[in-house]
C-alpha cells in the first residue's frame, strides 16, 4: 500500500507538470498506518526534540463520545505515544502557544500541558457546532473556525468571542503577521485586523481543509475529499494530488519548513503520509 500511495502522488504530479508546465510535486517519504481517524497534524520543536502531534477522532466526526485524543509521532513516521491524550470528543485542529497545546473539540477548545499531556481546562465557545481548525497569533490569541456556522471565534485570556461571521464553510486557519488566512469553501482568504478581506486564490474543486504557508505568499492547501494544491503568490492553483477515486482523504496537513516535508492525515485510511515538497 505504501508503494501504491506513492504512485498516486507521483503520477498526479507528473500529469500536472505535463499539462501546465508547473514545477512543484510531492514525493512520498513514508506512510504510517495504525492511527485512529487522524484529522490534523502539527509539527513542533526542533532537532532531536521535534515531534508530530496528530489529532485522532476515532469515533464519529461530530459525536460527543470521549473516544478522541492526540497521538505523538516522530518526524520519520514512528508512533511514539498513541495515548498521549485521550478522552476528547472529535478533536480536529491543533495549535501551540508557549507551553500549551490547544485543540478544537466540537464546541470547546481544550488546553493541554505540552510537558505532561494533562488537560488543563476546556474553554467553551458559545453557539459553536463544529469547531475545526486553530491558529494562534504571536500575542497568544487563539483563533478557531466553526465550519457549520460559518464563523471564526477568538479566545483571549481564556474567554471566547465571535471574531468574524459569514465566512463560508470556514475551516483551515493560519496567522501570518497581522493577517488571518482562512480556507473558506473554494476560496483562500486573507483578513486583516480591521477585518478587511482579500481573496488570495479561488476555484478549488472542493472545500478547503488545511492551509500551510511554504514560501512568501505561497501555500500548500488540502481539500478533505482527496485534493492537494500548491497556491502561487499570484493566486494560480497547481494540483499536486487527486486521490478522490481511490477514496484517500487528505485532511488538515502539517508542514516542516526545515525539511520541506508535508504531513497529510488520510482520514478514513487511518494513516499519515509524509511527502517531500
Amino acid at each position: 500500500m505504501k508503494k501504491w500511495l506513492s504512485g498516486i502522488a507521483l503520477m498526479t504530479a507528473i500529469s500536472a507538470q505535463a499539462a501546465t508546465g508547473v514545477s512543484h510535486q510531492l514525493e512520498q517519504v513514508w506512510f504510517t498506518e495504525g492511527l485512529r481517524t487522524p484529522e490534523s497534524v502539527l509539527v513542533h520543536g526542533s532537532g532531536d526534540a521535534k515531534v508530530l502531534f496528530v489529532s485522532e477522532i476515532e469515533g464519529q466526526g461530530a459525536d460527543v463520545d470521549g473516544k478522541g485524543g492526540v497521538a505523538k509521532m516522530s518526524p520519520d513516521g514512528k508512533i511514539l505515544n498513541q495515548d498521549w491524550v485521550r478522552g476528547l470528543n472529535a478533536p480536529k485542529g491543533l495549535g501551540i502557544f508557549k507551553d500549551k497545546l490547544y485543540v478544537a473539540d466540537l464546541t470547546e477548545v481544550v488546553e493541554i500541558a505540552l510537558d505532561s499531556g494533562k488537560i488543563l481546562r476546556k474553554i467553551p465557545v458559545a453557539d459553536s457546532v463544529f469547531l475545526n481548525d486553530i491558529a494562534i497569533s504571536e500575542k497568544g490569541e487563539v483563533f478557531v473556525s466553526d465550519t457549520r456556522t460559518n464563523k471564526v471565534h477568538r479566545i483571549v485570556d481564556g474567554k471566547a468571542e465571535l471574531w468574524l461571521d459569514n465566512v463560508t464553510s470556514a475551516n483551515g486557519l493560519k496567522v501570518i503577521d497581522d493577517q488571518l488566512i482562512i480556507g473558506a469553501g473554494d476560496q483562500l482568504l486573507s483578513v486583516d485586523r480591521e477585518k478587511n478581506t482579500k481573496v488570495l486564490a479561488k476555484g478549488f474543486a472542493s472545500g478547503i481543509d488545511g492551509v500551510e504557508p511554504v514560501a512568501d505568499g505561497e501555500f500548500v492547501v488540502t481539500c478533505w475529499v482527496g485534493l492537494v494544491y500548491y497556491v502561487h503568490a499570484d493566486g494560480r492553483l497547481e494540483q499536486l494530488i487527486d486521490s478522490r477515486e481511490e477514496k484517500i482523504n487528505t485532511a488538515d496537513l502539517g508542514y516542516d519548513a526545515d525539511t520541506n516535508t508535508v504531513y497529510i492525515p488520510n482520514f478514513f485510511k487511518d494513516s499519515v503520509t509524509a511527502y517531500r515538497l
